[in-house]
């Protein structure tokens, strides 16, 4: 019998779900051990039940089964800080181009390869105001639309100054990326002459518009920070800030209070841990996650620059931050994987996913049979978004013979072909 029957559904994503028929996703492996069936419909897990025991809602059929025999299955990853109008331009001869067209194949192009990774939700920060304008914020915009069914991109507007003389002219570009679709209010308050007045801009625009609010700082002023929380706290629907690198570097005492005080305003604090981004002046160094997660912060971790100046070997893979929060910041296998999925999720505003029936069915499943070895060699994956397979990778590792010594020994092996060649 099935483990998890249908229930109500809950709350659409923000484009919707449509109904892309059915499928079955079998034999597949949750972290608490058991192998199951998972059937999907309609954008949505219909049903979970022991392997075996689920056949696909209508006639089986090309596209209507899919075989998850050795693989974890998980709910997707989200990535809550990209940088898509400065992507893959770090190896670009001479300036890089802000023509539309540009941003919207670099942003378009960011993403495919981030949602290979299984990022089925991303949070675009772009630049508005300067030599950009709003060029660069429609290319975006344009890439969102072209990617409807693959993959949820929100924007974030990001403008340089706020405040004075100099600001007026950001602020006013500002509302106008609001009113054009950006769907997010943010920036870098550190590099405003006026940090306090460049967050009270902010806030003031996101409140006028109900939009959330996303901000680059380093939080390494300890009285700017406990201002900022002062301000933020209670915004609905939220206030996330990142890299926040700068709390590393505080006395222990310094830190641990400016933590208490984000938990208290509700604030979310998103960490770079493969590496920063160009908006902020540190660049290096992720911030102090056991320390926030101790003082009851939201933690999430976003991948920050993908091969562009700030980081040229930007992978973008939201495995690879959950691998180095395991690795380098002391957090379990599972806490790091929640800080990229269900963290990052809530962290979007995107309803929670499960792999039980009536959660949305925004699923990664990943080759491996624990969540530890799969954040360590996650090269074989399958991603589902709104109901669909959007993306698979295959990897193959063979071994050269030598002597048979494998063979004598032996051990595990990839299967060749028909004709003992390399598989195709």
């Amino acid at each position: 019998m099935p483990d998890s029957q249908p229930q109500p559904p809950r709350s659409p994503s923000p484009s919707g779900s449509p109904d892309r028929g059915s499928l079955l996703l079998s034999g597949a492996r949750l972290t608490d051990g058991r192998t199951v069936d998972v059937r999907l419909h309609g954008g949505r897990i219909e049903a979970v039940g022991t392997a075996g025991s689920l056949t696909p809602a209508r006639t089986p059929g090309p596209g209507t089964r899919v075989d998850l025999g050795g693989y974890l299955l998980l709910p997707a990853p989200a990535d809550p800080h990209v940088h898509p109008d400065t992507a893959l331009t770090a190896d670009v001869p001479g300036p890089v181009s802000y023509e539309p067209e540009d941003v919207q194949r670099r942003a378009t192009e960011a993403a495919l390869l981030q949602l290979g990774h299984g990022a089925t939700a991303l949070r675009a920060h772009v630049r508005v105001g300067d030599v950009t304008g709003l060029g660069a914020l429609t290319a975006v915009l344009r890439a969102r639309r072209s990617l409807r069914g693959l993959a949820e991109l929100t924007t974030v507007a990001m403008p340089r100054l706020l405040t004075g003389v100099a600001g007026a002219d950001g602020l006013a570009m500002l509302r106008d990326a609001v009113k054009m679709g950006a769907d997010v209010v943010g920036g870098c308050p550190d590099l405003d002459p006026d940090p306090a007045g460049y967050v009270e801009a902010v806030l003031e625009v996101a409140a006028e518009h109900g939009c959330p609010v996303d901000l680059h700082t380093d939080a390494a002023d300890p009285a700017r920070l406990a201002r900022l929380a002062a301000m933020a706290g209670g915004l609905r629907p939220g206030v996330a800030l990142g890299p926040c690198e700068g709390l590393g570097l505080l006395p222990a005492e310094v830190a641990a209070r400016a933590a208490e005080q984000l938990a208290a305003a509700g604030v979310t604090v998103v960490c770079l841990p493969q590496g920063g981004c160009g908006a902020a002046d540190h660049p290096d160094g992720t911030a102090p996650v056991r320390l926030l997660r101790a003082a009851g912060v939201r933690v999430t971790a976003g991948s920050g620059a993908l091969r562009d100046v700030s980081n040229p070997v930007g992978r973008g893979d939201p495995l690879e931050a959950a691998y180095l929060l395991a690795s380098r910041h002391g957090l379990h296998p599972e806490d790091a994987y929640e800080a990229v999925s269900t963290g990052a999720r809530a962290a979007l505003g995107l309803p929670e996913v499960r792999v039980e029936a009536g959660f949305p069915a925004e699923l990664l499943a990943v080759r491996g049979d624990r969540l530890a070895g799969a954040l360590s060699l996650a090269y074989s994956r399958v991603v589902v978004h709104q109901g669909r397979v959007v993306s698979r990778t295959s990897a193959v590792r063979e071994y050269g013979d030598q002597d048979g010594g494998a063979a004598d020994l032996g051990l595990p092996r990839q299967g060749r072909g028909e004709r003992g060649g390399p598989p195709s």
